[in-house]
């Protein structure tokens, strides 16, 4: 059963007027085919000028739909010989962080990835997608594991952001995400980073300091949620779509500002309506994004990467409107 969006339910409508009218029709009469081609039609219609036509709220609410592919999902599905590693040496295993050796394209690689869950129970156990600072550490260890063993390195990025937790905090949840700066920034192997739905703040950041950075075309990344910039800006939560407007923090924003490499566009209706044709997109992506690293000499690769960093400092300025 498809789930509903609340800017989704025109369609909704019209696509309960269809299924009641295919119940109801008998004996094909030609009548009723006719109101159904055209409801067909009607819905066609209105699905391509709501998908092309969204607002950044309304992307942001598709980066987070149930049904979106999760880092898992694009294991399974563009590798073989996944071979799951945990815990960090130090405290535990957070399993909001997946990572792994795996052949991609017949070629050993390390994936590393967020991961929210499907279901609530499963969600829970993962925290939401919310990495604790042992999550932030055993990516950490993963990395130097590649780069020991001279693997390219790709991350999947979806999460709401850090867990903001107390403990967290007492175990030096804003030390292991700034480590895993620093260190990614000086990586011998290339780094490929592919936001697949949220990229909030920095729990995102901790595992995008890459060489490419890709977006699906209805992800979102961010220094902070929609939600959490209405409440300090504006201290309202009626101002959340004017703070994601704001925040220019859909991947076309990106991509003009320079923070991103690539967009990865999206079937229409968002990556969860068609996650066979989504898959092959990004693994034919990542596999030309791969490809142009891995002839690069290593210190041309990591010149490159600081360099690329350091023109994101350039700011010419900024204007939020008041409303």
């Amino acid at each position: 059963m498809r789930d509903y969006l609340e800017f989704e339910k025109p369609l909704r409508e019209i696509e309960e007027k269809i299924e009641k009218l295919s119940a109801a029709a008998t004996g094909g009469k030609a009548s009723s085919q006719n109101d159904i081609r055209k409801l067909r039609a009607k819905l066609a219609q209105a699905e391509h000028e709501l998908y092309k036509n969204l607002s950044p709220w309304q992307r942001t609410q598709l980066a987070r739909h149930p049904q979106r592919p999760s880092t898992l999902d694009y294991i399974r599905e563009l590798t073989r010989d996944f071979l799951e590693l945990h815990g960090d040496r130090v405290y535990g295993d957070d399993r909001a962080i997946v990572g792994g050796f795996a052949r991609f394209n017949d070629r050993p690689v390390m994936i590393i990835g967020h991961q929210k869950g499907k279901t609530l129970k499963e969600r829970m156990q993962r925290n939401f997608g919310m990495p604790n600072p042992e999550g932030y550490r055993k990516a950490l260890r993963l990395m130097k594991l590649a780069e020991k063993f001279n693997r390219p390195i790709l991350t999947f990025i979806d999460t709401p952001g850090a867990y903001p937790g107390i403990g967290a905090e007492e175990r030096g949840q804003a030390e292991a995400i700034a480590r895993n700066l620093f260190v990614m920034s000086r990586l011998t192997v290339p780094i490929i980073s592919v936001v697949i739905g949220e990229g909030g703040s920095g729990g995102a950041l901790a595992l995008g300091v890459a060489d490419r950075v890709l977006m699906l075309e209805h992800s979102v990344y961010s220094v902070i949620s929609p939600e959490g910039c209405a409440a300090i800006l504006w201290d309202s939560p009626e101002k959340v779509q004017t703070a994601a407007s704001a925040l220019k923090m859909t991947a076309q924003d990106l991509l003009d500002l320079g923070v991103i490499d690539t967009i990865v566009p999206e079937p229409l209706g968002g990556a969860h309506r068609e996650p066979v044709a989504i898959y092959d997109l990004v693994g034919k992506t990542l596999t030309n994004q791969l490809f142009e690293l891995l002839d690069l000499p290593v210190d041309q690769l990591v010149a490159q990467r600081e360099q690329k960093y350091r023109r994101m400092g350039a700011v010419t300025g900024l204007l939020v409107e008041q409303t």
